[in-house]
């Protein structure tokens, strides 16, 4: 490396930490949340890159590492963490040094993991964060007692305010002015045992810190009630129930303006553009099709912003310990509620969650049930059939169309539960390990950090409208419209390819329309919404972003029920298969998630169609 491009080249710091810790918060925090994501090469688990500037100007370059709880590398994501601090990764060069961020009130607990990372040969900065927690529970740390004790610098930090993070930043302009550019990590030839190196870290702890006795702390007095084996699952229920009724009941003035807001568009481009195929292509293709599934945004973002919520208190863990008990009856452990709830978001993430699994049997379990979880996507179908045939009444104080929507939830996880409990005893037959989580404290989520996740998650579902269901809208625009001489839709080039299914799919219910939308909605199922709302418009019986009403005038209601129950299961959105592809090397994984899946939703269908026929819905 010539002695120009060291000059240049900003210093890279890696931030190494447990997860919780509040890595992420200060990785926001320095580089103000403007971060390159990225995946590390062969594998699905991502890092951030980010950079910001010192107070003298010199530009650091910032990487925000998966969580670690040791250098032993049980799952995907430590492996990677451990791999990028060793200089191990293939195109990627090692950090010239470690931040290792530490939550300062459960010093005692992750000590001997900084002793582990300092035989990584790279010079260690213990980062102290969360020091106004730990204060809050009476803890006093001695911190130049530590610094002898450890032999590395240890700075206090609280890396959500300005003020707390501005001693790091000094420390930083002054520290890495001596950190060597691109000098290889040299890791020590002498790691020592696991239980010297607790030992040591014992000894510090004893040497360098201290409690105020307290009575008790905030985070046990509320833990008392929340975790309670019977009282806190009651909790965990009726938060879970006010999220699915705050989605109906909060979104609705939101739902109207976007509503009228499409239709006024609509409105314009046909007072600007005559009639033809060109305002056709553009008031019911583009708009019809995108403004048929933008319309249920404010829920999908209500959605969002409880399960943000409860991830930046620390209930998320909490609500893992909770279920532990419950998953284990079918052969999981509380470490996969995680990523099954966030697969109600989407099922790609929940999916990546799951390396976080040290056991490969649990982790293949996990990542199958995955997208039974009732994801984002699934939630425009369930909102346009809810609308169409259940009343807008109220049970006691609850929403009608809620508890539906609440009841279909709890479908997908009974039968979650159900396959689990099936693979455990046929696919991957072992012992599952028990559940060892760290429960953080109770804390008030960053402002700044809570609404930057909310519009993220809201901008991937607006992205996903441009990028899958316009050109997807579009494309069943000209499929139902030529040849320009068809009598009906079944004369249409999408009539035709709607046809090929029809035999298939009309014993449980489905119409032509219902056949020709789950072609498309293999990209993504909520395209399945805006290919109906298209078809139906280019006939001449779309409602300017009344979606519901059509449906409720065109379909049964055996039919209708039987399209929901069919979506409870569908094995739709290629792109979850071709992550479960990334996730476990084989073609045959994914393959078989499809076919189990077509299997539960046909039959799903099946059952409801001829169920509600049979009482006179038909």
């Amino acid at each position: 490396m010539s002695s120009v491009e060291t000059q240049t080249r900003p210093v890279r710091l890696a931030l190494l930490g447990a997860p919780n810790c509040g890595k992420t918060s200060l990785f926001n925090a320095l580089t103000g949340g403007r971060a390159k994501v990225a995946n590390y090469p062969g594998v699905t688990v991502e890092y951030r890159k980010g950079v910001f500037d010192l107070p003298d100007g010199r530009a650091i370059e910032l990487l925000d590492l998966p969580g670690v709880y040791g250098d032993t590398g049980k799952s995907m994501d430590e492996r990677v963490a451990i791999d990028a601090v060793s200089g191990r990764l293939e195109n990627e060069r090692a950090p010239d040094a470690i931040l290792f961020v530490l939550d300062a009130a459960h010093i005692e607990t992750h000590l001997h993991n900084v002793l582990q990372a300092k035989n990584y040969g790279l010079p260690i900065v213990l980062v102290l964060n969360m020091m106004d927690m730990a204060a809050r529970d009476g803890l006093n740390i001695d911190i130049p007692a530590l610094e002898q004790e450890l032999g590395i610098p240890v700075v206090n930090c609280v890396a959500v305010r300005a003020s707390g993070r501005a001693h790091l930043l000094d420390f930083l302009t002054e520290w890495s002015g001596d950190v060597a550019y691109g000098s290889a990590p040299k890791p020590s030839e002498e790691r020592g045992e696991v239980r010297e190196i607790q030992q040591r870290a014992r000894s510090a702890t004893r040497h360098a810190v201290s409690r105020i006795p307290q009575t008790e702390t905030i985070t046990h007095r509320i833990d008392k009630i929340v975790l309670h084996p019977v009282l806190g699952l009651l909790i965990l229920l009726a938060i879970l129930f006010v999220m699915f009724q705050a989605v109906y009941t909060w979104a609705g003035p939101a739902m109207d303006l976007i509503d009228s807001a499409i239709g006024g568009l609509q409105g314009a481009v046909e007072a600007i553009i005559p009639d033809g195929l060109l305002q056709s292509v553009i008031v019911d293709g583009a708009i019809a099709g995108v403004g048929a599934v933008l319309v249920f945004l404010p829920q999908i973002v209500i959605l969002f912003a409880f399960i943000l919520l409860l991830e930046a208190s620390g209930y998320m863990a909490r609500a893992a310990f909770l279920v532990d008990t419950l998953m284990a009856k079918v052969g999981l452990n509380g470490r996969a509620f995680i990523p099954l709830l966030s697969s109600f978001a989407c099922a790609i993430p929940g999916i990546m969650a799951a390396r976080t699994i040290e056991q490969e049997k649990d982790r293949l379990t996990t990542i199958l049930i995955a997208p039974l979880m009732t994801c984002s996507a699934r939630w425009p179908v369930y909102f346009m059939i809810i609308a169409a045939f259940i009343p807008q009444g109220r049970v006691g104080p609850f929403s009608q169309q809620g508890l539906v929507a609440f009841g279909l939830i709890l479908v997908g996880i009974l039968f979650a539960f159900i396959m689990a409990f099936i693979f455990k005893k046929t696919l991957s037959r072992g012992e599952s390990g028990g559940l060892l989580i760290e429960l953080p404290s109770y804390k008030t989520p960053v402002f700044r950090d809570y609404l930057m996740g909310i519009w993220d998650r809201a901008m991937i579902f607006v992205n996903r409208a441009g990028r899958i269901i316009l050109p997807a809208s579009i494309i069943i625009w000209v499929l139902t419209t030529f040849p320009r001489n068809a009598g009906s839709i079944g004369e249409t080039y999408a009539g035709m390819l709607g046809n090929i299914l029809l035999p298939i799919l009309k014993p449980i219910g489905f119409n032509l329309e219902m056949s020709i939308a789950l072609i498309p909605a293999m990209a993504a199922r909520e395209v399945a919404v805006s290919s109906l709302a298209t078809i139906y418009a280019v006939q001449g019986d779309g409602i300017e972003g009344q979606m519901s009403a059509v449906i409720a005038s065109q379909w049964s209601m055996a039919t209708g029920l039987a399209f929901l129950a069919w979506f409870v299961f569908a094995p739709q959105c290629l792109s979850t298969f071709a992550i479960i592809r990334k996730e476990t090397h084989s073609w045959k994984w994914p393959l078989f998630a499809f076919g189990y899946l077509f299997v539960l939703a046909y039959a799903a269908a099946a059952v409801t169609y001829h169920t509600a026929v049979a009482f006179g819905l038909g």
